[in-house]
């Protein structure tokens, strides 16, 4: 619970401010170590800087900290406990300061629908920004009628935005089996009793084959998803995971989960067996670049930061700026892609592993485990 006598922001109010454009002082208390594994970057407007809270008490003046005594600070740290301590420290000196109430554990569960433009057979297209993750999930209508994408674990929210929306879940559909945060789609399917769709190759271990204890539906390359009046169609796009899908709506927008995104691909070592993946991901890019026009609107399932952002906020590009502006998806060659990929992979978080055998039901995570397993942004792309 928040101390009421310490004036606080809810980290969904300091997440609209920023996405409105409003200047933001955030100032981050924690130590460096756990500011270097995860931190506040959504916004351009985003003035931050950090400093450890005992070494604040220390400061004989605040002028090390180039705070502007004219505007507001949010104070966070990681549950939202030393930073009203912080607070308090700061109104005292005179700033109008406010802590951010639940810390950087309530900025990770933030989310923010953002509506697309529709298309003839889809009435709404809500993309679904959780900015601390940067993690992207999408709600698509048709005549009253759903489909959830990707969802995260926070039922919540996609149950309000389906209300609000005047919308039945049908379906749910995972686009390839998450290494970086844990799926909402079995205990969705289980909720809104409906059925949930995978691709088969990723329904089993990639470590050791095991089968997975999860019920679904096979999904695979050409099959189709029909809600309302529109249909979605998988194209299989192996490489970041053996059954990593795009799924298709109306022929103009395309739902790539971490097989593409704006600016990267997705890392093809997840599974241990980099080289031999990072093969199969050329093979579906030189199959994207010869078959999906140009107009083609690409909707990734991650982003790593503001660059990636159109004008409205959202994420997405054409698929011909896409393959003009993305460097790996803009390498012609294959032997050059792949030394690409060897040259800017990074070694993943130990969470990763644990995530996916969780998401595949052969591992229970806590509610308290999963806040620890998912700290953090999403590491999935080649960077």
């Amino acid at each position: 619970m928040s101390d009421p006598t310490v004036p606080h922001i809810p980290a969904l109010e300091l997440a609209r401010c920023l996405d409105h454009g409003e200047r933001v002082q955030l100032l981050d208390v924690r130590a460096p170590e756990r500011v270097a594994q995860a931190r506040v970057t959504f916004g351009a407007t985003l003035d931050f800087r950090a400093v450890p809270a005992s070494e604040m008490y220390r400061l004989a003046t605040l002028e090390p900290l180039r705070l502007d005594p004219g505007a507001p600070v949010a104070v966070i740290c990681g549950h939202g406990n030393s930073s009203k301590q912080a607070t308090q420290f700061l109104r005292q000196r005179g700033f109008e300061a406010y802590s951010v109430a639940g810390g950087m554990a309530a900025w990770e569960t933030v989310y923010l629908p953002r509506r697309l433009s529709p298309t003839p057979a889809l009435e709404r297209v809500i993309q679904i920004d959780r900015v601390g993750k940067g993690a992207l999930s999408y709600i698509l209508v048709s005549d009253g009628d759903a489909v959830v994408v990707d969802p995260g674990r926070h039922l919540d929210v996609y149950d309000a935005l389906l209300e609000e929306s005047g919308a039945t879940a049908a379906a749910v559909i995972d686009t390839h089996m998450h290494a970086d945060y844990l799926s909402g789609a079995r205990v969705a399917t289980a909720r809104w009793q409906v059925p949930y769709f995978l691709h088969p190759d990723d329904a089993r271990s990639p470590y050791d084959g095991v089968e997975g204890r999860l019920a679904y539906q096979p999904l695979t390359d050409g099959d189709t998803v029909a809600f309302g009046r529109a249909t979605l169609r998988a194209v299989h796009v192996p490489g970041h995971t053996l059954g990593s899908l795009t799924l298709v709506a109306d022929e103009s927008l395309a739902l790539t989960g971490d097989f593409l995104f704006v600016q990267s691909v997705g890392r093809p070592d997840l599974g241990g067996q980099r080289d031999a993946w990072a093969a199969r991901l050329w093979e579906s890019l030189e199959r994207a670049r010869s078959a999906w026009p140009g107009d083609l609107v690409v909707l990734p399932a991650h982003y790593v930061g503001e660059r990636e952002r159109r004008a409205d906020r959202s994420i997405g590009a054409r698929f011909d700026v896409v393959t003009a502006t993305n460097e790996a998806a803009a390498i012609q060659d294959p032997a050059t892609f792949r030394a690409w990929v060897g040259a800017h992979t990074t070694a993943p978080p130990d969470s990763y592993r644990t995530i996916k055998l969780a998401n595949l039901g052969l591992a229970t995570v806590s509610e308290a485990d999963a806040e620890i397993l998912e700290f953090g942004p999403n590491q999935c792309a080649v960077s």
